[in-house]
């Protein structure tokens, strides 16, 4: 789902990255009034979360593969503002040290994933919950909103794929940027979702708050103890999992590179070109490509990628804790 440059035009990313802007204003005004100082650190741990969860990837039909968000996950446990910050950290994170999603295509990423899925997954959570008062319907409707909160996510870089070759073509009449039309890029982003990334968001979404419930009540109920030694544990072992992500083979559906999509099959024939707004387009070298280093193994490579993203994460939002702290006390003096 991490659309890469050169896939949507520069004017379709203008688009999207502005519409982001009020999203991001809105919800650092939500954090700043509804998140204490003390709790600042805990946005560092959900994003490390979130981009720990998106290094598990899973083979999907069609051969290529997909993973899971944790964007309805982070909005649960800290408020959709919150998880919305979180989430656009860890896709900024990724897009400049790993190569994962585009420079340019930066702002559509965080419509898709650091938007849509907190927002309509914890509006979604919250119009079950209120109407079920049960443990066992909390989560059930944390699983169907983290699936239906994914879905509407892929949909949605679906129609921003699947509106470049529409509006967007060279004088041969050659799609400049993306070349698969809605009625291609719909189906080919929508299954694998439905099918596998979907219920794989609402397990990792399940799994994490009735761990988190347990073992630190505090970051979900006002008044209980927060503890984050078993948050930091729980990232530990995740980065120790990581490498399970290298299993699935194949590349997700629309992340293929220029030199790849000549020969991407699609509907029984090959593309057999590559789009001149992608052979001509920005193109940006990430120090840790693809979360590896040249010269070490997959293995390590994937580890040390997911140890530094992690920690990177941590870092920022424990920087910012301390800078809020700071102020308020110059405040106060």
């Amino acid at each position: 789902m991490h659309i890469p440059d050169n896939y949507l035009s520069p004017a379709t990313c203008a688009v999207m990255g502005a519409a982001m802007v009020p999203v991001w204003i809105s919800s650092v005004r939500r954090v700043k009034s509804q998140v204490e100082k003390t709790k600042l650190p805990l946005l560092g741990i959900s994003a490390a979360f979130s981009f720990l969860i998106m290094m598990f990837n899973v083979p999907v039909p069609g051969g290529t593969t997909a993973h899971a968000v944790g964007g309805t996950l982070l909005a649960v446990l800290l408020g959709p503002g919150a998880a919305c910050i979180s989430v656009t950290t860890a896709l900024l994170i990724q897009a400049l040290l790993f190569g994962d999603g585009g420079i340019l295509s930066f702002g559509a990423n965080c419509f898709n994933m650091a938007f849509v899925i907190p927002y309509l997954g914890y509006f979604i959570y919250k119009f079950i919950k209120d109407r079920v008062h049960s443990q066992t319907g909390e989560y059930v409707a944390l699983a169907v909103a983290a699936y239906i909160g994914i879905n509407m996510a892929a949909l949605c870089a679906a129609i921003e794929f699947g509106l470049q070759p529409a509006l967007f073509k060279d004088a041969a009449g050659f799609p400049l940027y993306c070349p698969y039309p809605l009625a291609v890029s719909i189906p080919a982003m929508l299954i694998p979702h439905l099918v596998v990334a979907g219920f794989a968001e609402a397990a990792f979404t399940v799994a994490i708050v009735a761990f988190v419930r347990r073992v630190s009540p505090g970051t979900i109920y006002e008044g209980s103890p927060t503890k984050t030694k078993p948050l930091f544990a729980l990232i530990v072992a995740f980065i120790c999992l990581s490498p399970l992500g290298l299993l699935a083979s194949g590349t997700a559906w629309g992340e293929w590179g220029a030199d790849q999509i000549r020969s991407v099959a699609s509907g029984g024939s090959v593309l057999g070109y590559v789009p001149q707004g992608m052979k001509n387009g920005f193109s940006y070298g990430a120090l840790m490509q693809d979360y590896g280093l040249k010269g070490m193994p997959d293995i390590v490579g994937y580890l040390l990628s997911a140890i530094a993203g992690a920690a990177i994460l941590v870092i920022i939002f424990k920087l910012a804790g301390l800078a809020k702290h700071g102020g308020r006390r110059k405040a106060k003096a």
